[in-house]
């Protein structure tokens, strides 16, 4: 997949991958929509106000964007939170429901939303977003985890389901990104921003495109288990734990 010659709505692309993604396709020549709760904030491209937690506002944006940009034909689906959580803490229920809704059925919303008109185009993709965490849990934020080992899994029923409608599925594998000097500064291991996205787009330009996106640096995640260092890891990330208070 080239990033020129699309329409693409960016879901969740007012900030961090997201907007940097969506400058990509944009420098590249495709016609770029991003959504979110704050459309203030990118000011140099076409945006939808999109709140994923709320099936109408999602159903608003599907039309707006659908009658101003009936030629869409990509639809990723990038909005969501990681949140730390202490399981310990049965006030931690609160994140996971938060965790929950956006980042699940947020994307499944958005999916919903835009799945007939892809499959009458008779072409299209989607784009879903996990992460490496969803494969090798990160037990400082658990629900995040899950949610999107949930996402991986809808992606891939996703996929066989809409087989032989034209519509494909691809889907992105973060590791960690460093998309602030904040980020930076508490993940030094954390990969560049623009490194990512390079290697994101030369593997995007391959044909046909890969149905998961795994940079190298997330690798190490995607096959603990099949490499044998999955136990290793999980423990080696527990000792994150001694961060949350108390411990």
């Amino acid at each position: 997949m080239e990033l020129s010659n699309h329409t693409v709505l960016i879901v969740g692309g007012t900030s961090g991958i997201g907007l940097a993604l969506a400058r990509r396709f944009a420098r590249a020549g495709s016609t770029v929509i991003v959504g979110g709760r704050r459309t203030d904030l990118v000011p140099d491209l076409a945006s939808v106000a999109i709140d994923v937690t709320d099936p109408g506002s999602v159903a608003r944006a599907r039309d707006e964007v659908l009658e101003r940009f009936p030629d869409l034909d990509l639809v990723v689906t990038m909005a969501g939170v990681l949140l730390v959580e202490d399981l310990r803490d049965p006030a931690h229920f609160e994140i996971v429901a938060t965790t929950i809704d956006v980042n699940v059925l947020g994307t499944i919303r958005v999916i919903d939303a835009f799945t007939p008109h892809l499959i009458e185009r008779g072409a299209g993709t989607f784009m879903t977003v996990s992460s490496g965490i969803g494969f090798l849990p990160f037990p400082l934020m658990a629900t995040y985890g899950a949610s999107k080992a949930a996402v991986h899994a809808y992606s891939e029923a996703l996929r066989a389901q809409l087989a032989g409608t034209g519509v494909d599925v691809i889907e992105l594998v973060p590791p960690a990104v460093a998309t602030t000097p904040q980020q930076r500064e508490m993940n030094p291991a954390a990969l560049d921003l623009d490194d990512y996205l390079d290697e994101v787009t030369e593997l995007l330009a391959a044909e046909p495109a890969p149905r998961e996106v795994l940079v190298k640096g997330v690798q190490m995640h995607r096959w603990a288990e099949r490499d044998g260092t999955y136990d290793q890891l999980v423990a080696q990330r527990s000792q994150a734990l001694s961060r949350l208070p108390g411990r």
